[in-house]
């Protein structure tokens, strides 16, 4: 028997594709004509920042041309920075930052404050990572090789279609596909790459390959190595235990019968050895998914279907001294997914419409075995999350007049059990307790945006978003090592949190502004949301009592985030800033981590290209923060010190595809600890000192 909460959801999610499908099939007898949303840019020669990005059947929409916070970090971009963190990448991203424990390779991705716990959907090639950790660590974080990076799309706020479902955004790690590697009409194509840096950054190498053996099936496969040691801070002392080992493999196979159907399988494999939270630990991280896509000429047709499955593996060994309560500890994390949905295009009269709609659903299990010594007693506990999310979202435009409704359905569920002792917290009778919740939201959006001219595209959009309580935070459980007396309580009575938001923002697009061939484009967005039932651990008894709980009233996040992006062929540059007012409830560090912006972040890039063809780049990037807040329970005083880093870099492409990178990151030598850090139990400053690195890289 359904449940009445399942009944509703499954009553929503019918509802909503009927309308969707009832629209179409009325539009088919209108003339299929509607607006682009997308502006297309011309291609420029040697551009980096600006390259042209494909709308309908490619990898992303152009950024500057979506009325909303949306942003890509670039293949250029990625390649001038070889050698580096995927913090870098994202920390230079508007209003986007990481919780950053250089000890763990693991990336958790932060937006406007708002970390950990699925607040942040993260994803690799649209497949999500919902690996949880509640410990001295980010509250979850995604495992993936840099080296296989091709680009990083990025939304804040709102994500109402698919890779929807959290609260405030997602980021999607793509890696390459065939068509990135083979062109210029060849069957063939590949990269080979070696980056040797000093430091301690050592050597890591990458091949990836791609043959397209007829106009049907195609080809890739990748492997890749790094063995990065310990490193020093600005003060030449080292920061320890920074070292890892990792193998990872990528491989794909397309299939393209005809031109309206393609069938993609890819499979991706990571295996990482590495020390923190003061174990050393291994994690395997193992993907599979396929897609399928129907874009026949019909502008009512454009339908994608993908499936993938997902399994990561933490596994504890020992901590230095060769023992520890939590050795054996093993925690797996197996995701299955899919999504499907359709984007039509037609006319209502002098009206152009463009739907898109569908439905998505993901499941994780989590088996726990909290330690060899206490395999059930430890503060993660297992457990079942599943969310299903039907969505709809409809553009009309009416001469320069674009107005998006959107309607998305959350659906949850959350199962496990566990064991409590008499007199915790939350009020539970002793002994054994089961829970089996579930529960739905229908979250409305909607945006109005106008052009009037070529170059100006003012927005404004309400948005509703929500996420629900993970396994970790409703399970918690067990007691701290060591003399602490800490106690770790559950919470099944957590609440979903939700967001209700405000944005009004505006693009800027000119062409021939100082130079004929050069363009600029900016985009500008001011925020602000209302946050309800933020979960936080809180803590009784002089701290010895800990526990997840909905903290009462409403919390309001605000904020401003530019990016600009200027190139002239000989000279580009690029821009963010972001200013943040939270007053979100603190977390506490050592049952997550603070997650609390820089009030102003700055990031910069300026660069020259020189000599015939613009084979040399040279050019500097800049970052700076302002004192960051980390709570009042965390820390006296509640922040931490501001910083400013200054990066050179220079990139020389020869005539037969071979090009080498160098770079100076810290050029001076600063002592400072990254933003939004953590290492348990450290006292110095852990940003990495000044590091020369050079790549050299063969494009076949």
């Amino acid at each position: 028997m359904l449940t009445r909460h399942r009944r509703l959801a499954l009553l929503a999610c019918t509802t909503t594709l009927a309308i969707s499908v009832a629209t179409v099939a009325f539009a088919q007898s209108a003339t299929t004509q509607a607006k682009s949303e997308e502006k297309a840019e011309e291609t420029k020669k040697g551009e980096t920042y600006l390259s042209p990005i494909v709308a309908k059947g490619g990898r992303t929409a152009d950024p500057y041309a979506k009325p909303g916070p949306v942003s890509v970090v670039t293949t250029d971009q990625i390649d001038l920075q070889s050698g580096q963190e995927t913090d870098d990448l994202l920390r230079s991203v508007p209003g986007t930052s990481t919780a950053n424990n250089p000890q763990n390779p693991g990336v958790a991705v932060n937006i406007r404050g708002f970390e950990g716990s699925g607040r942040v959907n993260m994803m690799i090639d649209g497949v999500r990572q919902n690996f949880r950790f509640t410990g001295h660590e980010a509250q979850g974080f995604a495992y993936f090789d840099p080296a296989f990076l091709s680009e990083i799309d990025v939304t804040r706020g709102a994500v109402t279609g698919v890779g929807g479902g959290a609260l405030a955004g997602s980021v999607n790690f793509r890696t390459y596909d065939v068509e990135d590697l083979i062109q210029d009409g060849k069957n063939y194509g590949g990269i080979a790459s070696a980056t040797y840096g000093t430091n301690g950054a050592g050597w890591s190498e990458s091949l990836i390959g791609a043959y397209r053996f007829n106009d049907v099936f195609s080809v890739l496969g990748g492997i890749s190595k790094a063995d990065p040691g310990n490193y020093d801070n600005g003060n030449g002392v080292e920061v320890p235990f920074t070292e890892e080992d990792l193998l990872s493999g990528l491989l794909k196979f397309e299939v393209t019968p005809d031109k309206d159907h393609t069938f993609k399988l890819t499979g991706l494999t990571y295996d990482n050895d590495f020390f923190a939270n003061s174990y050393f630990q291994n994690v395997k991280n193992q993907t599979v998914s396929a897609s399928y896509s129907y874009t026949p000429d019909n502008e009512l047709i454009d339908f994608r279907a993908n499936a993938y499955w997902n399994r990561l593996k933490m596994k504890y060994d020992t901590d230095i001294r060769g023992g520890g309560t939590a050795a054996g500890r093993r925690i797996t994390d197996t995701g299955k997914g899919f999504d499907i949905s359709n984007t039509s295009l037609f006319d209502l009269g002098d009206v152009a419409v463009k739907a898109n709609y569908g439905v998505e659903y993901f499941r994780d299990d989590y088996d726990v075995i909290n330690s060899t010594a206490r395999p059930g007693a430890g503060v993660n506990g297992s457990g079942t999350n599943a969310t299903t999310g039907v969505f709809s979202n409809t553009t009309f435009t009416y001469g320069m007049l674009d107005l998006t409704a959107g309607l998305r359905w959350d659906h949850f569920s959350l199962d496990g059990s566990g064991a409590v002792v008499a007199g915790n917290p939350i009020g539970l009778p002793a002994g054994p307790y089961t829970v089996d919740k579930s529960e739905g939201r229908l979250n409305p959006s909607i945006t109005v945006a106008l052009n009037p001219t070529e170059w100006f595209q003012p927005y404004v959009t309400y948005a509703e978003t929500s996420r629900s309580p993970t396994v970790n935070e409703t399970f918690a459980g067990g007691t701290h090592p060591g003399p602490s007396g800490q106690s770790f309580f559950p919470n099944p009575f957590l609440e979903p949190e939700t967001s209700k938001g405000w944005e009004i923002g505006a693009n800027f697009a000119f062409d021939g502004l100082l130079d004929p061939s050069d363009s600029l484009r900016v985009k500008a967005n001011y925020f602000h949301n209302r946050v309800d039932n933020y979960i936080t651990a809180a803590m009784l008894n002089g701290g010895r009592q800990i526990f997840f709980v909905n903290n009462p009233g409403i919390s309001t996040v605000q904020g401003f985030e530019l990016q600009a992006a200027y190139d002239a062929g000989y000279v580009f540059g690029d821009l963010a800033y972001t200013y943040t007012e939270s007053d979100l409830p603190s977390q506490i560090n050592g049952f997550g981590v603070q997650s609390y912006l820089p009030e102003n972040i700055v990031s910069a890039t300026l660069g020259a290209r020189f000599l015939e063809d613009q084979r040399l780049t040279v050019g500097t990037r800049l970052y700076a923060v302002s004192n960051a807040f980390v709570g009042e329970i965390n820390r006296t005083p509640p922040n931490v010190p501001g910083y400013g880093l200054v990066d050179l870099f220079a990139n020389y492409k020869f005539e037969n595809g071979f090009e080498v990178t160098a770079q100076v990151t810290n050029l001076f030598d600063k002592t400072y600890t990254p933003s939004s850090s953590t290492i348990a139990g450290s006292t110095i400053d852990t940003g990495r000192g000044r590091t020369f690195l050079v790549t050299a890289k063969a494009k076949f």
